[in-house]
């Protein structure tokens, strides 16, 4: 998955998808704890990559609100004066 794509998907959609995300990750784990041969062995490491990028997509949107809040509060603080 792209970030440009991840970028495109609501809040509430990137929720789900790492959930969703974590939960192959978790089983794919399982698989390779189970000494089964896995069908794509860099699945793992695709997998962690995607909940990387769309916990660095989270963690972007949630500095850009506290940005903007600061900013706000800023300008308050100007106009008091």
């Amino acid at each position: 998955m792209k970030a440009s794509e991840i970028r495109a998907l609501s809040d509430d959609e990137l929720l789900e998808k790492l959930t969703s995300l974590k939960r192959e990750l978790s089983k794919e784990k399982a698989t390779v704890a189970s000494k089964t041969r896995s069908e794509k062995p860099s699945k793992i490491k695709n997998l962690r990559r995607d909940i990387a990028r769309i916990l660095t997509v989270i963690n972007e949107r949630k500095i850009a609100i506290a940005g903007k809040s600061l900013e706000e509060n800023a300008n308050k603080k100007e106009v008091e004066k």
